[in-house]
């Protein structure tokens, strides 16, 4: 059983890092990362659509894709390209740097993942609350919310923290990153659940959706 990736680990943490030192522009819209800090709307809506553009032709093109019929597949299918769903969170590290989580996997078998702290925030004027991991370089949020089984993929999707918006005490959770893990375009993949803490009760309707 071949085991799921983060997805596009390399790529699209690159991709993350061009598209954050794109955005910030002067007196437009205040960032996630502080009130010195502005990004264009209208820019940051482009740079996500390139991106989106950028996965697609990866699925469509790459070896490394786990889409089986290459040439019958048409494109992911999203949310619209949502600046409110940038969001700030405040961090609640462990005391424990060494907390382990024991992740479920798709296919019954299980992996370990280091606990590396809560993200605590507001979205849709409701508080949140997730758990971010950390597996070798990769900070990622594993999560169900409202959409999940209807609008989107029912075992849940990830966001991945840039590591550039990422300090001791606040993250910035860009959920129109939200993807779908690679088990869902293709059954040989092994791909991890979310833990049951990590299911909001709110609608995130940024990000990739799912399609038969």
């Amino acid at each position: 059983m071949i085991r799921n990736k983060f997805f596009l680990i390399g790529l699209f943490l690159v991709a993350l890092a061009v598209i954050y030192y794109t955005f910030f522009d002067s007196g437009n819209m205040t960032s996630a990362v502080g009130p010195e800090e502005t990004i264009n709307p209208e820019t940051y809506r482009q740079q996500v659509v390139a991106s989106r553009a950028e996965k697609d032709k990866f699925l469509r093109t790459d070896a490394e894709s786990p889409i089986i019929d290459k040439k019958a597949f048409t494109g992911l299918t999203y949310f619209g390209p949502d600046p409110a769903y940038r969001v700030t969170a405040r961090l609640e590290p462990f005391a424990d740097k060494t907390q382990k989580l024991v992740v479920k996997m798709s296919d019954g078998s299980e992996e370990v993942y280091t606990k590396f702290a809560h993200a605590v925030f507001s979205l849709n004027d409701q508080p949140c609350r997730l758990l971010i991991v950390k597996l070798a370089n990769t900070y990622s949020i594993l999560f169900r919310d409202a959409t999940s089984n209807k609008e989107t993929y029912g075992g849940g999707r990830y966001l991945e923290l840039d590591p550039a918006t990422l300090t001791d005490t606040h993250a910035i959770l860009d959920f129109n990153k939200a993807y779908n893990p690679y088990c869902v375009y293709n059954h040989t993949y092994s791909c991890p659940l979310p833990p049951a803490e990590n299911t909001l009760p709110i609608a995130i309707k940024a990000g990739e959706r799912y399609k038969e």
